[in-house]
């Protein structure tokens, strides 16, 4: 999750120009498609989501988690024709959708905040490029242990501190890391043997 202090409030000041929707969904529902080009970007107000692609096979991976206050959207991807990417609600959700015209053009009521959303939307998206590199990287280890001590590590930069929670379940992280679970459960218990690492269910501290 980003750390957003200014976003939210003055996105809802936004909605006074019309040019940011504002919608809700439940849980399970289809919040957007990267099959289209839709020219915007997504803003996850409230909620949790999460980025599912399906290949050409039928094979579905989940390749990101999207918690209150992260960004989304295709501009981060880029989309071919053998694979399909949906953003789904893992719970009940609420989403701004903001067009690129948004922040490209002033709307007719000279609204006084563009700059500003401007500036920490240019922000939070080299932020979340950051994010995708960290992704990336992770997958690319060829070991279990590379990727999961590569995620932990990024845990710990991001706490500041050997200690954390995983923010994601254990189902869900090998899902993000792309490994078997029954895997990743026995290079765990390895880990915490070999002294790396010490495990409390979802609460580990590095060595």
């Amino acid at each position: 999750m980003q750390e957003f202090c200014v976003i939210p409030t003055l996105f809802d000041e936004a909605l006074v120009c019309n040019t940011i929707q504002k919608k809700s969904f439940i849980k399970g529902e289809m919040i957007t498609s990267y099959i289209e080009n839709r020219k915007q970007i997504c803003f996850l107000k409230k909620g949790r989501a999460e980025l599912i692609r399906t290949d050409f096979h039928g094979d579905v991976t989940t390749l990101e988690y999207y918690n209150e206050g992260d960004l989304f959207g295709e501009i981060f991807y880029l989309m071919t024709s053998n694979m399909q990417l949906n953003v789904y609600a893992k719970e009940e959700c609420t989403v701004l959708f903001i067009p690129y015209d948004f922040l490209l053009t002033r709307c007719n009521k000279n609204c006084k905040i563009h700059e500003k959303i401007e500036e920490e939307i240019l922000e939070q998206i080299f932020k979340r490029v950051i994010v995708l590199t960290n992704h990336i990287e992770m997958l690319t280890k060829k070991s279990i242990r590379d990727k999961l001590l590569a995620y932990f590590a990024n845990l710990s930069f991001q706490k500041s501190s050997k200690t954390f929670t995983l923010p994601l379940s254990l189902t869900s992280l090998s899902t993000y890391l792309n490994i078997n679970r029954s895997a990743m459960m026995r290079e765990m218990k390895y880990l915490e043997e070999e002294g790396f690492i010490k495990r409390e269910k979802r609460r580990i501290t590095l060595f």
